[in-house]
């Protein structure tokens, strides 16, 4: 069996002082950093997700609903799409081995909506490499960890999420993923 981490979405808009910003973003990118520089060995391969915005049409609104359309943010190659700095240089010392981006020309909240840097799917470059289970940390709790542990649970890999290595949003929906929607569809909680 081959473990892989993906770590969702830990980019620059999405933590304190970017454009739609998470609170405790900054805190979990460095925990997340300190972890892996302490256990680089821990898992069988590393994937990360990023949002990769060129142009994702009604996603994007100068009067969003923060359900379907939010204000813009990870603009494709801008310094807000970029992985938080000081997990960036972690994941640059231990290495990543697929890095998936998503949401070209329309919202995608699930890492398994994206593309590979080869311009493949998540689900079958994880299995072709032999993972079996994977742990999903990062960020929204309740939007784009949840999509992505939803999917990937679909997809029929053991799935973790480790909620100490999550930011979210809403307290109430965060609780409420955790304590439902992954038990519901067999998503171990730690």
């Amino acid at each position: 069996m081959s473990h892989a981490l993906i770590i969702v979405d830990i980019q620059n808009d999405f933590v304190e002082g970017g454009s739609l910003a998470v609170e405790g973003g900054t805190a979990l990118a460095h925990r997340l950093a300190n972890y892996l520089c302490e256990n680089p060995n821990k898992y069988d391969l590393i994937a990360t997700t990023q949002d990769w915005h060129i142009d994702p049409g009604t996603h994007f609104s100068d009067d969003p609903d923060f359900i379907d359309s939010w204000p813009p943010h990870c603009r494709a190659n801008t310094p807000g799409s970029d992985i938080v700095d000081a997990l960036a240089q972690t994941l640059k010392t231990i290495g990543v081995d697929i890095a998936v981006k998503k949401g070209h020309y329309e919202a995608a909240y699930s890492g398994f909506e994206g593309i590979t840097q080869k311009g493949e799917k998540l689900a079958p470059t994880l299995r072709t490499v032999g993972v079996t289970k994977v742990t999903i940390v990062g960020i929204a709790t309740d939007y784009c960890v949840r999509q992505t542990a939803l999917d990937a649970a679909k997809e029929g890999f053991e799935t973790r999420v480790w909620t100490q290595m999550c930011a979210g949003i809403n307290p109430a929906k965060i609780e409420e993923t955790c304590s439902v929607d992954f038990p519901a569809a067999g998503i171990t909680v730690f």
